[in-house]
């Protein structure tokens, strides 16, 4: 089991991680004024959402290659909720722009997120793929 540096703890990730840059929680006039102006439900915008504010992170290789798995994990899974995953929760510090939680195919916003994340990070996951993972 891969620990995380960083805080010690098992590192667990789900495929929400991908929704963190486009989280917009105290950040509606800047964030959520540019993410307004696309559309998650058009082909092109949403290519320009991930490449922009889904992909991008500072984590290592490592923490990508079991991002990458967790969500390759649940487009396996033919039962799996993405549309949860956009669910509006009054307890979580947390939100999407207007009208994300009714996005009209989540799947395939994941599936394009797993798309070009073999892409984008194709050198990180080949990198993890040649090292034992047990030994992290």
């Amino acid at each position: 089991m891969f620990i995380d540096p960083d805080d010690g703890q098992p590192y667990l990730p789900t495929p929400a991680f991908f929704l963190g840059g486009v989280d917009i929680y105290d950040r509606e006039e800047t964030l959520g004024e540019a993410l307004e102006k696309l559309d998650p439900n058009d082909p092109a915008d949403r290519e320009e959402i991930i490449l922009k504010y889904c992909l991008p992170t500072r984590k290592s290789y490592r923490h990508k290659f079991f991002i990458y798995k967790s969500l390759e994990e649940a487009l396996q899974d033919k039962d799996y909720d993405f549309q949860s995953l956009l669910a509006y929760d009054p307890e979580e510090y947390s939100s999407f722009p207007c009208g994300w939680d009714e996005m009209e195919n989540t799947r395939a916003f994941f599936e394009d997120i797993f798309r070009l994340a073999t892409v984008e990070w194709k050198d990180d996951l080949h990198k993890a793929g040649l090292e034992d993972q047990s030994t992290w």
